[in-house]
């Protein structure tokens, strides 16, 4: 496509900074997501639930002081074949009834080790598809960790809807529970792509939905995208971004599918009907970068946008940008993670834990131990400052070794060689216009923010590249 240039949050026609799309392809490789660092291959099944009882405990002495809590609801009533989630088909009411019990007495176990003067700063529900089950049960988890946790007054709490299962009265009944951000997993009006993975369309008209969630008094409604599946090329994915701009949602991402079907085999059904080839894709990510930016959004991350008012784009504005397995947050309002739920990973100050992934199982071990945990993985001090020194590149595209070294009593030097800081591994993108190093601090430029995770690989002395582990980073 023709010259495409960044400018500040917008993009516009000329020859100033052009995405180079064949600089583009040349740092596309597998590489981490760096949701986590380490990142969740490192998880060991050796930790066990005496270590996260214990992580527990220490987390009320570290920061940050807030909660955040994940609830994983694993039911879809159809099962895309995109997804790379833990999820089941929605098909027995009774288990569904009996996660949920198991679930209040996972939180009800978590929270009696939880300092009681610590406040809630974020509840999200992922799944799955969380309002395909009886909202019933959802009012009672959110009832029962308002009973039994401080929740602040301005706390965000979240939940991912597919709107093909969302009605009107859902909206109203959810906005009673506490809700007040719903995301809505579009990823794409095309019916044609939607059936070829599978997918149901909205039940009703997007816009009117997103009209009456912001009628019934919610602060945000986000959408997300994907981009790369069957049947999407540039000009269709131009029309989805077409139709979500008249929509106007506060945050917007525009996920990059990850194909793994050595992971996840169903995707394997994808191949069979076509993906679009590595080109065509990146000009689906060119041409809704040019179209967002262009309309006023502002790019956080690699793949998420928010509007130029949104605290998003404010934190990022201020280098206070942070980034959990919930998603991107500012540094003010996350908190350390407590998840609940089968395959749910708890985010705490130095330690990662996760539960088993199969629900029966799940069922069963909280009913015999009130815990859960297969997996997970305690940092120690240099894990720490390495996962620092990433998050703050991957969010805020800038890092100051002097003020990361501060924070651990150490000096500069000491994180550079924590890391393996080497130039000679920053010299090509520093070549490429995307890195700029002066003295102790690096700053990402902002098209160079479109391969961030390539810059922060740099960074990471556990990384082992091997194709069949990660997705591209494109």
């Amino acid at each position: 496509m023709p010259g495409l240039l960044l400018t500040g949050s917008r993009m516009l026609t000329g020859t100033e900074i052009k995405m180079d799309k064949n600089l583009i392809l040349k740092y596309n490789r597998p590489g981490p997501r760096y949701t986590s660092y380490p990142p969740a291959n490192h998880f060991a099944g050796d930790f066990t639930t005496d270590d996260y009882k214990e992580c527990i405990t220490l987390s009320n002495a570290m920061s940050p002081e807030n909660i955040s809590i994940y609830i994983h609801v694993p039911y879809c009533p159809r099962l895309c074949h995109f997804c790379g989630c833990s999820t089941t088909l929605l098909t027995n009411a009774d288990s569904t009834g009996q996660y949920f019990e198991a679930l209040l007495k996972e939180i009800e176990n978590v929270t009696a080790l939880l300092d009681k003067s610590r406040q809630v700063t974020q509840v999200h529900l992922g799944g799955g598809t969380p309002n395909s089950v009886p909202l019933k049960y959802i009012e009672r988890i959110i009832k029962s960790l308002k009973l039994k946790l401080d929740f602040h007054p301005d706390a965000e709490i979240a939940m991912e809807c597919s709107p093909a299962y969302l009605s009107f009265n859902d909206i109203d009944n959810l906005s009673e529970i506490g809700f007040n951000r719903i995301s809505l997993g579009i990823q794409d009006f095309d019916i044609k792509v939607l059936r070829a993975v599978n997918r149901k369309p909205s039940k009703h008209d997007v816009r009117e939905l997103v009209n009456i969630i912001r009628t019934r008094g919610f602060k945000g409604v986000n959408i997300d995208l994907i981009y790369g599946l069957p049947h999407q090329n540039s000009e269709s994915f131009a029309k989805t971004i077409n139709k979500v701009l008249e929509i106007g949602p506060d945050r917007l991402v525009t996920f990059s599918y990850a194909h793994v079907p050595w992971i996840k085999s169903a995707q394997k059904k994808l191949e069979d009907i076509g993906l679009p080839e590595p080109g065509e894709k990146l000009e689906m990510f060119a041409i809704a970068y040019e179209m967002l930016t262009g309309s006023g959004y502002v790019p956080i991350g690699m793949d998420h946008y928010a509007k130029s008012d949104d605290e998003l784009a404010i934190a990022l504005k201020n280098k206070m940008l942070h980034r959990n397995f919930q998603g991107y947050c500012t540094k003010e309002s996350t908190g350390q993670v407590y998840a609940f739920g089968s395959t749910a990973i708890s985010q705490l100050y130095n330690c990662y834990a996760q539960n088993v992934k199969d629900n029966e199982t799940y069922i069963r071990k909280i009913h015999e131990s009130g815990f859960a945990t297969e997996r997970g993985y305690i940092m120690n001090s240099e894990e720490l400052m390495t996962g620092k020194v990433i998050n703050e590149i991957m969010c805020n595209g800038f890092v100051d070794f002097v003020e990361i070294g501060k924070s651990f009593g150490k000096s500069a030097g000491d994180v550079k060689q924590v890391i393996g800081y080497d130039p000679v591994k920053l010299q090509p993108f520093i070549d490429d216009e995307l890195l700029e190093v002066k003295g102790s601090k690096l700053q990402v430029s902002l098209k160079g923010m479109l391969v961030v995770r390539n810059i922060a690989m740099t960074m990471d002395p556990l990384l082992e590249l091997k194709e069949k582990k990660f997705s591209k980073t494109i």
